[in-house]
C-alpha cells in the first residue's frame, strides 16, 4: 500500500495514453494545484495520431515519475488508448520497491492490472480531464480521501442481480475491454477469493458478450468470490433489442457467487475512488473497503 498523501505533496501528472483538449486539462490541474504541489512535463499536450506523443516519450515521463522520490503519487491525464503500449518499458521492480499512488481510470486499467500483479495497490479514480468535467464536488473529494488514507464510505443500495455469500477480498479488474485485452497478454491475475470490478462505454450488448466469454473460457473468473459493476455507459441495444444488463445477468448467472450493479464508479456519474488490490467485503447489497492507514 502506498504512503497516503497529505496538503503540499507533490503529484505527477502523466499522459500515458491518448491526447485530450487542453481546457479540460488546465481545468483539472488548476483543482489539483488547491491541495498540491503538481510536476508535469511542457510536452505533455503532444499528439501522435490517437496517442499522447510517441511510445519512447509517454513511457519515459511515466518511469520519471513513477521512479523520482520526490513524487508521492502519479495522476493520469486521460484515458484512451496506448497505456498498455508502455507495459514492458516501464520500471516496475523499482517501482514496486518504492510504491506510489497511480490514480486513473479506463485505459489506465492496464496499469493498475500490472501494478496488482506485482502486489502494489493503485487507485481506480476520475483522470485529471474528468476532474476538469466533474460536477460532483463529492467525485473529487473521494479522490483526495483515498490518495491521504481516509476509508471511503461504503457503498449501499447496489442492485442484487445475483444472490450469494457474503464475499471478502483484494479488489481487481477495471474496464472490462483493458481486462480482457491484459488477459490476452497474461497480465490478468485474479487473486483466490477477489472481488472483481468492471465497468465500460460504448460497447455494444454483444460485445460484452464476447469479452464475458473469454473471461469465462479462460478461467479468469473461476477464483472470484464475487462481481461488482459499475457503469455500462453508452451501451445501448442494437437492433435485435438485446440489452447490456441482459447480457451481464446471462453469463454470470452459473457462476454461484454474489453479482451486484450500480456501483458508483465508471464513465458516468458518479466516478468514485477506491483502492484497486485493497481488501473489500460485500455483504448483500453493500460494499465495504478496508481502512488505509492513519492520514498523513
Amino acid at each position: 500500500m502506498p504512503a497516503p498523501l497529505k496538503a503540499g505533496s507533490v503529484v505527477a501528472v502523466v499522459a500515458p495514453a491518448s491526447p485530450f483538449a487542453r481546457e479540460e486539462l488546465f481545468r483539472g490541474l488548476a483543482w489539483l494545484q488547491t491541495r498540491y504541489r503538481l510536476r508535469l512535463s511542457s510536452r505533455i499536450l503532444e499528439r501522435a495520431g490517437y496517442l499522447a506523443g510517441s511510445d519512447a516519450h509517454r513511457a519515459a515521463e511515466l518511469a520519471r515519475a513513477m521512479t523520482d522520490p520526490s513524487v508521492e503519487a502519479i495522476v493520469c491525464a486521460r484515458g484512451g488508448y496506448g497505456a498498455m503500449r508502455l507495459l514492458d518499458r516501464l520500471p516496475w521492480d523499482a517501482f514496486a520497491a518504492r510504491p506510489k499512488w497511480i490514480a486513473g481510470f479506463s485505459d489506465v486499467t492496464a496499469l493498475h492490472l500490472e501494478a496488482t500483479r506485482r502486489g502494489v495497490c493503485s487507485l481506480h479514480a476520475m483522470n485529471v480531464t474528468g476532474l476538469g468535467r466533474a460536477i460532483r464536488a463529492s467525485e473529487r473529494l473521494s479522490l483526495l480521501d483515498a490518495l491521504e488514507g481516509r476509508r471511503g464510505a461504503p457503498w449501499e443500495g447496489l442492485e442484487i442481480v445475483h444472490a450469494g455469500s457474503a464475499a471478502r477480498g483484494p479488489v481487481v479488474g477495471g474496464n472490462l475491454a483493458l481486462v480482457v485485452a491484459m488477459a490476452a497478454a497474461g497480465r490478468f491475475v485474479v487473486p483466490d477469493g477477489a472481488i472483481v470490478v468492471l465497468e465500460d462505454v460504448t460497447e455494444r450488448p454483444y460485445r460484452i458478450d464476447r469479452m464475458l466469454t473469454s473471461l469465462r473460457l479462460g478461467g479468469h473468473l473461476a477464483r472470484a468470490s464475487a462481481i461488482v459493476l459499475g457503469g455500462f455507459t453508452q451501451c445501448e441495444a442494437g437492433p435485435d433489442g438485446v440489452t447490456a444488463e441482459h447480457v451481464l445477468r446471462e453469463l454470470t448467472a452459473d457462476l454461484g457467487i454474489a453479482v451486484v450493479a450500480g456501483a458508483p464508479f465508471g464513465h458516468g456519474a458518479p466516478n468514485r475512488a477506491f483502492v484497486m488490490g485493497a481488501v473489500a467485503s460485500l455483504a448483500g447489497t453493500t460494499l465495504s473497503f478496508q481502512g488505509l492507514g492513519p492520514r498523513g
